[in-house]
């Protein structure tokens, strides 16, 4: 078995493919906990194909057989406000897919992966998962729904009818795989995949996944795909050790200006204080140190 594709690439490639919806499907089971099925690819304004619409974003767009929407997104580079474009993706999705006139019980429930390769916000763990829950302030208990909307809409909790949030910091992963779940985090991080997978979908990852397998022209596309990715954390890595030493530069600079400064300042209050103790006229001590009557008069 030769190397395997990139699963961002991939996710633009190849698992947009009816055929290979087995990957993600088994990706996105082993992470809800839940048998997903995908039935469709969707388009958005926000999932663009080509490297220059976005400078590091990979969107995939589906719904599911629950009529669910799924939003998947990588994310190579830092970005410190990756949290609001994750609200972002996540209401324009909402947006997009109800009609003019719908009932509001028409908004679909989505679900909004997260892929970083960066230290997103501060925490310990690898995986971490966001939902909206209402909490009583002064009962402390969490709003439940009624019989009725338990009925009418096929839920059970307030907090499957809204968005949910997963974040995959792959970077923090460092141990063995030993849950499915860990599986398919360490093959986002490193690329590869156990001989016998015991996790859903990597299997079929593998051999999909293969870059032997490309045709000449994918395999054009993602070595470009690759450099890209490449060229673009030596750019960021470059402006942040410039930035860095630009910032060491000037803290030097700054600090040399004070040192002068506080050193001038020093040296007038010595003066004025000699000039005090020879009883020299205040009026005089001012205009030839350049300090206040109340500076001198604290001397």
């Amino acid at each position: 078995m030769g190397n395997l594709i990139s699963f961002d690439w991939a996710m633009k490639r190849l698992l947009r493919q009816k055929s290979n919806f087995v990957v993600l499907e088994g990706f996105l089971s082993t992470l809800l906990n839940e048998d997903i099925k995908i039935v469709r690819m969707l388009e958005s304004e926000g999932n663009q194909e080509h490297e220059a619409d976005k400078f590091n974003r990979v969107d995939m767009f589906a719904e599911n057989s629950n009529g669910e929407l799924v939003i998947i997104e990588v994310q190579n580079n830092r970005e410190l406000d990756y949290f609001h474009r994750m609200l972002y993706g996540v209401s324009k999705a909402i947006s997009e897919y109800i009609s003019k006139g719908e009932f509001y019980s028409k908004v679909r429930k989505v679900y909004s992966i997260n892929i970083v390769y960066f230290d997103l916000g501060q925490g310990k763990d690898y995986v971490y998962h966001g939902r909206t829950e209402f909490l009583g302030i002064h009962t402390k208990d969490t709003l439940g729904l009624s019989a009725s909307q338990r009925k009418q809409f096929t839920y059970q909790k307030v907090e499957q009818l809204f968005p949910e949030y997963y974040v995959l910091r792959v970077n923090e992963f460092d141990k063995h795989a030993l849950t499915p779940l860990d599986e398919w985090i360490s093959f986002l991080k490193t690329g590869k995949i156990p001989a016998r997978p015991q996790a859903k979908g990597l299997k079929e990852a593998k051999e999909i996944l293969d870059v032997s397998h490309l045709s000449d022209k994918d395999r054009l596309r993602y070595n470009s795909h690759m450099e890209a990715l490449r060229y673009q954390a030596s750019v960021i890595e470059t402006g942040r050790i410039e930035g860095r030493e630009e910032g060491i530069k000037e803290g030097i600079e700054k600090g040399l200006e004070k040192g002068i400064e506080k050193g001038k300042e020093e040296a007038q209050k010595t003066m004025a204080s000699n000039l005090k103790v020879a009883n020299i006229p205040i009026e005089t001590i001012i205009s030839v140190t350049g300090l206040t009557e109340e500076q001198i008069n604290e001397l």
